[in-house]
């Protein structure tokens, strides 16, 4: 059991300013993103016996293979979601990979609506603990193939993934909103995070940014 002194480290603010600046100092400019991250208790979502490691920025084990993603690529991820989103407050998003569900909370900072959908049913249980005292009302959680998006709650204004396929699935485009985008890694070997976009006509382009390690996206559920 954690100590008072201990705890009282953790959700100190200088701990998380810390991590917000490392952040920035990576690169991330969006002060909305750089807020949600400082608002959202980062060791809520990690093993006891990590929490001293919860706001270093580097991924964490989870189990089942996975990990808590590091704080700059859930912030990267959400500041290429939110850019040219003309009113996030009122967008829907999907995140696909709820994992322990932190991503999931900083983005539900951000828009609207937040759908995060688990294929491990083991993941999406612990996310759902590790929430449920957060008391997150516009965060839905789903448990379910990713692979294949969220049909009944489609279309969405933007489309975030924490896991890397070799191609953007199409059930992703297809529910994407026209003038929406999607934010995910794409590659095996070499990873780099893309950006599909879908203007007001249905047309999809698609450009890549910075080289990235995610893991596998996988179909099916476990």
């Amino acid at each position: 059991m954690k100590s008072a002194t201990a705890i009282a480290g953790l959700v100190s603010a200088r701990v998380r300013d810390r991590m917000v600046d490392r952040v920035r100092e990576l690169g991330v400019r969006d002060p909305r993103v750089l807020e949600a991250l400082r608002q959202v208790p980062r060791h809520a979502f990690v093993d006891p016996a990590l929490a001293s490691r919860a706001y270093e920025d580097t991924a964490l084990p989870i189990g089942h293979g996975q990990t808590i993603s590091q704080p700059y690529i859930v912030a990267r991820t959400a500041e290429l979601a939110l850019q040219d989103c003309a009113d996030p407050k009122q967008a829907k998003v999907l995140e696909v990979g709820t994992g322990c569900g932190y991503a999931a909370a900083v983005l539900a900072q951000l828009f609207g609506t937040v759908i995060s959908i688990e294929r491990v049913r083991a993941l999406h249980e612990l996310a759902r603990n590790n929430l449920r005292p957060l008391r997150i009302a516009n965060l839905r959680l789903a448990f379910g193939d990713g692979a294949l998006g969220v049909v009944g709650e489609a279309p969405f204004d933007a489309i975030a993934a924490a896991a890397a396929g070799e191609e953007v699935p199409a059930a992703w485009i297809e529910q994407l909103k026209p003038g929406g985008r999607i934010v995910a890694p794409v590659g095996v070997d070499d990873q780099r995070m893309t950006i599909v976009s879908k203007d007001t006509q249905g047309r999809v382009q698609r450009r890549t940014t910075e080289p990235v390690r995610f893991v596998p996206l996988r179909g099916g559920t476990v």
